[in-house]
């Protein structure tokens, strides 16, 4: 034991325990920051998701009324064609 109280009483000892409290708290600190800016950067990858999200949405929507107005166009121009090949018949 006493060996043992001379290398723990050394000032060697002592002044790496006053600077490992020290590091300690400035390592604590910057682990917090860290913590924080990579929240930040998760909301941003997040909120830049749900934009991408909702313009996909929103173009889905919109191909599928081009498609419909396209299919009702289309169907038009055969009733126009059928109607015209009719007439021709009767004349």
């Amino acid at each position: 034991p006493l060996r043992w109280q001379k290398i723990f009483r050394s000032r060697l000892v002592g002044l790496a325990v006053s600077y490992g409290n020290s590091f300690f708290i400035v390592l604590i600190v910057i682990l917090v920051l860290l913590l924080l800016d990579a929240l930040r950067e998760t909301r941003s990858l997040l909120r830049r998701l749900v934009t991408l999200i909702s313009a996909q949405a929103a173009l889905g929507a919109s191909s599928q009324a081009f498609r419909k107005q396209a299919e009702g166009a289309s169907q038009a121009a055969r009733q126009y064609l059928e109607d015209n090949d009719a007439l021709r018949k009767v004349q």
